[in-house]
């Protein structure tokens, strides 16, 4: 559903399932793990799609969490570990990706509540003589354009080599360096004239966040939002490689017919505030139901968020700022993002009639339209279930 085939941009476009089963179709069981009163579906939607995920489509491992009015269910597939053939377990912790980017952008909002950020400001009075270079003007680019992805600052993840990245998982990358290597190449279009995703803005907010506050953007992340809503399996690994608590390994495939590659340690630092953080598939449905239950944000900032701009899907996708919205087949409009990262896709969404859903696989390099599919499907499955 949030799919931009972008998600953590040029280099992780290469990032998704590559095709070929990682275990024999027996060697991948299912599920059902029910965390409270599930209601009346039984998902069965959503666990065919799960078995997609983990046979045709490839995935090692899926999971598929559920929160609504009626309780909360997680429903899981596949393994966790193709050479033990671990099942996958419903408390699993992944690399989430771009789906840091609405935490991201709910500090920049608070800050705007608390009148330390204006929205309309340019990037150059809170990152003096940083937004410069290749064109990029930063007396013209305004934070609200960071967040809505409508700068014109190139991505600078497409000028990485992937290979690079996958070769030295665990190189630490500077976020100024990467700034850098994006703002050296000419803009993709005049600050507000178009809509193209770009991971670099979301550094610069990174950026901004620690210049404003004088912390970096993962403390602020943990005091503002992952300590008030008690996300324990939640958290901003900074530059740390290991994932701690329950979680799949990761793994990626990095050509057609190459192995399976173990990419769970990795240097979260080659994506930094555009998608680093590690959560859960309940843990991220608990911050979509604050963030729409207007629970960190103020009314006014909250409407600022939620206001969007088409993005040019087919689906008629549009981003506000740091969320996207997406209409549902069974009606309204689903709210939330997507992301990718070496060895994890995730993707996760609420409504506002109070029903979340978050799906994740432990597969993610290649890039195959059925598992972006597939995983779009199994949360609008889940929400549009959820109202039966």
């Amino acid at each position: 559903m949030i799919r931009y085939h972008r998600a953590l941009g040029g280099l992780l476009a290469l990032v998704a399932v590559a095709g070929g089963t990682a275990c024999a179709p027996g060697d991948a069981p299912s599920a059902w793990q029910t965390s409270a009163n599930a209601g009346t579906s039984d998902h069965s939607g959503v666990r065919v799609l799960l078995h997609q995920l983990t046979t045709k489509d490839g995935g090692p491992g899926a999971l598929v969490a559920l929160r609504g009015r009626a309780g909360g269910a997680v429903l899981t597939s596949g393994v966790a570990d193709v050479k033990s053939h671990a099942p996958m377990r419903a408390d699993s912790r992944f690399r989430i990706g771009s789906m840091t980017k609405p935490f991201v952008a709910t500090v920049v909002l608070q800050l705007v509540g608390e009148r330390r950020v204006l929205l309309d400001a340019p990037v150059e009075r809170y990152l003096p003589g940083v937004v410069r270079g290749g064109g990029n003007d930063g007396r013209r680019i305004t934070v609200r354009q960071l967040l809505q992805h409508t700068s014109g600052i190139p991505d600078y993840l497409d000028f990485l080599k992937p290979q690079d990245v996958l070769d030295n998982p665990l190189a630490h990358y500077d976020a100024r360096d990467l700034v850098k290597l994006a703002l050296a190449r000419p803009r993709v279009f005049d600050p507000g004239a178009g809509w193209q995703y770009s991971n670099t803005g979301y550094l610069l907010a990174g950026m901004l966040i620690e210049r404003v506050t004088g912390h970096p953007y993962g403390e602020e992340i943990r005091r503002r939002i992952i300590e008030p809503l008690a996300l324990r399996q939640t958290s901003v690994p900074d530059d740390a490689s290991q994932i701690h608590g329950p979680h799949p390994r990761g793994y990626a495939r990095p050509g057609k017919d190459a192995q399976l590659q173990d990419i769970t340690a990795l240097n979260p630092t080659v994506a930094g505030a555009s998608g680093s953080m590690i959560s859960s598939g309940a843990d991220f449905n608990r911050f979509l139901d604050a963030l729409l239950g207007g629970e960190l944000l103020a009314p006014v900032q909250l409407q600022q968020m939620m206001k969007t701009r088409p993005t040019g899907n087919r689906d008629g996708g549009a981003y506000g700022l740091g969320l996207e919205s997406h209409p549902l087949p069974c009606g309204g409009l689903a709210w939330g993002h997507d992301g990718g990262i070496p060895g994890y896709q995730t993707t996760g969404a609420a409504t506002d009639d109070g029903s979340q859903a978050t799906a994740m696989v432990n597969l993610y390099l290649g890039g195959t339209d059925a598992q972006n599919n597939d995983m779009a499907s199994a949360v609008q499955t889940a929400l549009c279930e959820s109202r039966s």
